[in-house]
């Protein structure tokens, strides 16, 4: 897939996405999808990413949500936290894709972002452990 050079990743994400997203787990083959939106706004120096929608899993609904921040630095990337400001990853999208990888407990999150447009990016995470084994895709798009 082609990918799109971002000189300043917080400037490109700031604003209204939609989120299709698909999450299976390999180990059972279950299926599931989230449908919503992420809106990065500024807070101060930092943006924050809140997302919210509906999740799908087994059949059952439920409305879901997650929070992060993303702190720009001076290069055009970013470092992503969590709500409550851990350290999650480094986020690079200069070249339009960017890999990382961040440990939780005895799981491992690697994770792949890819710029195809300027108003499109991918994200997938693949998510190993001793309980799971499952890999999320997500298609983020510009809501204008």
């Amino acid at each position: 897939m082609r990918s799109v050079p971002i000189p300043d990743t917080a400037a490109y994400l700031a604003g209204h996405w939609s989120i299709d997203r698909t999450v299976v787990d390999e180990r059972s083959g279950a299926r599931g999808t989230f449908i919503g939106t992420a809106v990065f706004r500024r807070v101060d120096d930092e943006l924050l990413e809140a997302e919210s929608g509906e999740f799908v899993w087994g059949g059952i609904a439920n409305r879901a949500s997650r929070t992060h921040r993303l702190v720009p630095q001076a290069d055009g990337t970013a470092e992503v936290l969590f709500a409550d400001g851990r350290p999650f990853h480094h986020l690079d999208l200069r070249t339009g894709h960017w890999s990382t990888g961040h440990p939780c407990a005895a799981d491992r999150y690697d994770g792949e972002f890819t710029v195809v447009s300027p108003d499109e990016w991918h994200l997938r995470w693949r998510v190993e452990g001793p309980a799971k084994t499952q890999v999320l895709t997500s298609v983020y798009r510009r809501r204008h």
